[in-house]
């Protein structure tokens, strides 16, 4: 009799509690499918949590735990791990607030000392507000530089999940103007070793990677721009030159389409918007990151706080599902 895969700790936090996160995740941990696929627990606040309990008419008891290892990791029962005790009562919905700013940024530092000490094998992240954690005193612009900066990692690489696509970025929040220089052919080249690197970590060997053009039509040898010549090209034959299945640039108005295909095992964009634009455009609630070259691996849904629609029970779930099942998935691809 064959043995029974193992799944991952997954811890999952619960993101902004004054935002949807609350919400979503607890309609994460209602789902008997994400038990299937992993162990999860959630990280946060049981008042903040107990409050979306009643919005979401749940009544699964909550088992309080101080270590991953104390969780049941069964369905119909709420494993949750808490940061500290907090004035819980004076979070509103839907605004703004230095507490839930510094409430959220906790949970993430949790998972962070959870997953550094061995006691996690991966995260799902529900969304953080970039405003609130700047209040709480937070001097990064969100999620992917917390994880990178306080786990020390050499880098952290940007991957976008939907369907068969597979989207990495050479930057995320800067500029047009400012992306568009960034991407030269060092940037470029790194960003490819990096994904070669974390695709046979994942037992996906040679993987073939499309790197996209800046201009229209890759700018019909110069006809529309220099990028391509001075840049893209020679990054290209230099990571080829390194033995990687490299390829392109691939006019990005045609580059995604056929990554839905399957042609390639990943896709380089070169700006945020550029690879961002295409795969919300395919699957918005299914488009999700990941987050490699950290110690552990981390997923995030790739939506906001919505603070608009936080505590009316009316918030989407499927991508904070999605998230944790994608991130799980991926784990148990480095196990084979």
């Amino acid at each position: 009799m064959a043995l029974a895969e193992k799944k991952p700790v997954v811890a999952v936090t619960i993101g902004d509690p004054a935002g949807i996160g609350p919400e979503i995740t607890l309609a994460t941990m209602m789902d008997k499918g994400v038990y299937e696929e992993c162990q999860p627990f959630l990280i946060g606040s049981i008042p903040i949590i107990q409050r979306a309990m009643k919005i979401l008419k749940c009544d699964f008891p909550i088992n309080k735990i101080s270590e991953p290892a104390e969780a049941k990791f069964s369905w119909g029962t709420l494993d949750v791990l808490e940061t500290g005790d907090y004035d819980c009562d004076s979070i509103e919905w839907g605004k703004v607030q230095q507490l839930a700013g510094k409430m959220s940024l906790d949970y993430v530092m949790k998972s962070i000392e959870l997953g550094m000490a061995g006691k996690i094998d991966a995260v799902s992240t529900a969304p953080i507000h970039k405003e609130a954690i700047k209040l709480a005193g937070c001097k990064l612009p969100g999620h992917t530089e917390i994880y990178q900066v306080e786990t020390r990692s050499d880098y952290g690489l940007t991957m976008f999940h939907v369907q068969k696509l597979r989207v990495f970025f050479v930057s995320r929040h800067i500029s047009l103007k400012a992306a568009c220089d960034y991407a030269n052919k060092e940037n470029v080249l790194a960003c490819v070793q990096q994904i070669h690197h974390e695709f046979n970590d994942l037992n996906i060997k040679n993987p073939l990677i499309a790197v996209a053009a800046l201009n229209p039509h890759a700018s019909d040898n110069g006809l529309f721009g220099h990028e391509e010549q001075d840049n893209l090209i020679p990054a290209v034959k230099a990571a080829q030159e390194l033995g990687i299945n490299a390829i392109g640039p691939i006019p990005a108005d045609s580059v995604f389409h056929l990554g839905k295909q399957g042609r390639y095992d990943a896709i380089l964009s070169l700006y945020h918007d550029q690879g961002h634009i295409a795969c919300k455009t395919l699957d918005f609630e299914k488009s999700i990151t990941i987050t490699f070259g950290l110690p552990f691996m981390r997923s995030s849904v790739d939506h906001g706080t919505a603070f608009d629609i936080a505590g009316t029970g009316t918030a989407g779930s499927v991508s904070m599902l999605e998230s944790t099942l994608v991130v799980a998935r991926y784990w148990k691809m480095k196990q084979h």
